[in-house]
């Protein structure tokens, strides 16, 4: 929370945090991988040419960040064509997640899950600002051994998911600093989806 921090006591007006704020994330966003990002998007395409099963996992924040990205990705079918995004959050299913959680550990949440469906050329989303949450990590392990692809959305220095997966976008902030990692994640949400519904519909309009 340092650079929050400093923005709250350096404000001369109460409206000067919320300003400034965004003008924080703005450069946040303005440093981020767009090569990554640009390869995250055509991972996903690839996916759904193939049939494969996107997955989508995180906790707290970042679950709620995991279903609503599972669910725009989804949608990118129903409005531009195209072959269907096969799309799966790892969090909306309450039975599993807690008779995991009971039955084994909540770091097997996302794994025993997957044991079930995740398949060879599936991609799995784990989105974690600390990059070091045990659940994402042995979901990673998991999607490795059934050879799919590992995409790692983190913040801070990127923790043990920026060493471990395929690709990673970390935004870079103090450790703690979690609402503009969040802000920022769900941003990266919105790049993708719209910039794969404009590619269908614009291949569309031109073919």
């Amino acid at each position: 929370m340092q650079t929050l921090d400093k923005i709250y006591k350096n404000k001369n007006q109460e409206t000067d945090f919320f300003k400034t704020y965004g003008q924080h994330l703005g450069e946040l966003l303005k440093s981020l991988d767009f090569e990554a990002i640009l390869s995250i998007a055509q991972c996903f395409e690839q996916a759904s040419q193939q049939g494969q099963t996107i997955f989508f996992a995180g906790n707290g924040g970042s679950a709620a960040t995991a279903s609503h990205f599972a669910q725009d990705v989804a949608e990118i079918y129903r409005k531009s064509g195209g072959k269907p995004f096969r799309t799966l959050s790892l969090n909306d299913h309450a039975a599993a997640m807690t008779a995991i959680s009971n039955d084994y550990d909540y770091s097997d949440v996302f794994a025993l899950q997957m044991a079930n469906h995740f398949r060879a050329g599936d991609v799995l989303v784990v989105i974690s600002a600390s990059g070091n949450s045990p659940n994402v990590i042995k979901a990673v392990e998991m999607a490795k051994q059934r050879k799919g692809t590992t995409v790692g959305l983190v913040g801070f220095d990127g923790g043990h998911l920026a060493k471990i997966c395929d690709l990673v976008v970390c935004v870079r902030t103090a450790k703690g600093e979690y609402g503009p990692v969040e802000d920022a994640h769900l941003v990266l949400d919105h790049m993708i989806t719209s910039y794969l519904m404009l590619k269908r519909f614009h291949q569309k309009s031109n073919g």
